[in-house]
């Protein structure tokens, strides 16, 4: 086992000098372990030397033996189990016996983050029949841990919230929507046992979650805040004692605290944090948790309807690295659910807090079961620019796929700006109303701006960009919203990215006219034609590289 610091292995010491056996506070009765290919890991508490034996019984049966460590822990990793169960496990010495029943093995997934990943079932639109399915999912488990915070890192839990259980209206009322509605999706397309581990905390920022480790690569430091906003307090007590446990994945709701607290920071402390739990996690399990195991995580929804500088675009932004999209290079085997177009005026919850986490959970549904389960062909996110073309008084954005369209006056924007870092809040933006689509790609006016003066384009780039699923552009199905993109003419100290050769749609010399859907028919019957424009067009590539 690796080591620990002074103060949690007293920590652990005055837990096992009791000299009762027993298991870690993260396992019980209704349990899900973590299945085959993956080793599960169990520990807990024994006198010092005591020599602990444990028995898996079930449709397979295993025996293991080890020696508690002088601390007075013991630590046991099962042989490979396949999905399935129920099992008893059984940990003895000579003298006494713990024994967990009806445990499962499947997948287990941790949920994490702030208020919307705390938002509870029993919230949510339709809650009555949400909970009344519960029973149908018995398979599904669920515990949870109590809010506490420590200055240490600790190796167990000091509270539970709700302990494993088998899903009833009763418990899933309290506990985690988004959780648990990701991982009765996912059990409705896997067919195998799911454990949904709900460890989160409303109101709180990244970096109360993330370890000294993930700041300091971000030149942040120690804070002295409240008690549930001190920095890497939370992943001290209530990520870090999860370690030792064998996971699958992860799902993450946070960032609307962050919103007015290191927002500029967020683009490295966001993706330093899931780093590090996957780094802390394939130790602590002694490898068996993946070194990159799958992170799926919920780009923020709306708060303000009038707000248009309010954090929460940047943050989307920054949720991404700045790339705009999942995964990426900077964030490998990482999915997004994009959520700005569900807002909730009237949620009694506030504003901030939707209603809807049904569209949240079946859009992280997609994700994890692309990149974390890799399914072939499945379409899993929203529409991202693949080539921007700038005329003199259009836009036309081509996707990397095909789109579902609808008219919009002000979702497109252009900063009218000659400043080589156009797009700051000096900027002058103005709308690009959508004039006309095809299959793949949307046309802009942009006659706002002198040609000379186009320096970006963004998207969606408010924090209540449009109503409910009314923003522009989504998947050819409709299901699945575009995020938030920027993009600009100039970047200061970088080669100019908007380049001068032609490209046509398919990246060849001579460009290819989309069959334009028009928003005003006069407008897309005065497009000019195609060699006419072909002089003026211009490129931008929207790979990460040329992006703000």
């Amino acid at each position: 086992m690796a080591p620990f610091t002074a103060v949690v292995l007293l920590l652990a010491a005055l837990r096992g000098c009791d000299g009762n056996l027993r298991f870690a506070s993260y396992y019980g009765d209704d349990m899900v372990l973590q299945k085959a290919p993956q080793r599960a890991v169990l520990w807990g508490y024994a006198p010092a030397g005591a020599t602990v034996t444990v028995f898996l019984s079930g449709p397979v049966k295993q025996k293991r033996a080890c020696t508690s460590a002088t601390q007075g822990i013991w630590r046991v990793l099962l042989d490979p189990v396949d999905a399935g169960g129920p099992y008893n496990v059984t940990a003895s010495t000579p003298s006494s016996t713990a024994v967990l029943t009806d445990v499962l093995f499947g997948d287990i997934w941790l949920c994490g983050g702030q208020s919307n990943m705390y938002f509870k079932t029993s919230q949510v639109f339709n809650a009555s029949e949400e909970l009344a399915l519960s029973a149908k999912y018995p398979h599904v488990r669920t515990f949870m841990a109590a809010l506490n915070s420590s200055e240490t890192e600790l190796i167990d839990l000091i509270q539970v919230e709700l302990p494993w259980s088998v899903p009833s209206a009763r418990i899933l009322s309290e506990f985690s929507a988004v959780c648990w509605l990701f991982g009765r999706y996912m059990f409705e397309k896997l067919k195998y046992p799911i454990g949904l581990v709900e460890s989160c905390w409303g109101g709180t920022s990244v970096e109360a979650w993330s370890s000294p480790r993930a700041l300091k690569q971000c030149g942040l430091q120690q804070t002295e805040n409240s008690t549930k906003e001190k920095s890497s307090v939370l992943w001290n007590a209530m990520i870090h004692p999860f370690r030792t446990m064998t996971i699958y994945g992860a799902i993450w709701y946070q960032g609307e605290a962050n919103a007015d607290y290191n927002k500029n920071k967020y683009n490295c402390s966001f993706p330093a944090m899931i780093d590090d739990w996957r780094m802390a996690f394939h130790s602590g399990s002694g490898g068996q948790t993946a070194d990159d195991f799958p992170f799926g995580f919920v780009q923020l929804c709306t708060n303000n309807k009038g707000a248009t500088d309010d954090g929460f675009p940047d943050i989307r932004w920054h949720q991404t690295a700045d790339v705009g999209f999942v995964p990426n290079y900077p964030m490998k085997k990482t999915f997004m659910a994009v959520t700005l177009d569900l807002p909730d005026e009237a949620s009694p919850y506030g504003t901030i807090h939707p209603r809807d986490k049904q569209d949240v959970a079946y859009r992280l549904t997609l994700g994890a079961r692309a990149v974390a389960y890799g399914e072939p062909d499945l379409l899993f996110r929203g529409p991202f620019p693949q080539l921007i073309w700038a005329s003199e008084t259009f836009v036309e954005i081509n996707y990397d796929q095909l789109v579902s369209v609808r008219p919009s006056k002000d979702v497109f924007e252009v900063c009218c700006s000659v400043v080589t870092a156009p797009g700051g809040s000096s900027s002058r933006w103005v709308p690009a109303a959508v004039v006309a689509w095809s299959a793949s790609a949307v046309r802009l006016n942009a006659s706002s701006c002198q040609p000379s003066e186009v320096a970006a384009l963004r998207y969606a780039w408010k924090d209540w960009p449009c109503g409910v699923k009314a923003c522009p552009v989504y998947t050819a199905n409709g299901v699945l919203p575009a995020p938030p993109f920027i993009v600009q003419k100039y970047e200061a100290g970088k080669r100019n990215i908007w380049k001068t050769k032609v490209v046509n749609w398919n990246g060849t010399s001579e460009r290819r006219t989309p069959r334009w859907r028009s928003a005003d028919l006069l407008q897309a019957q005065s497009q000019t034609k195609d060699g006419d424009e072909e002089s003026s067009m211009t490129l931008i590539s929207s790979r990460v590289t040329n992006i703000v």
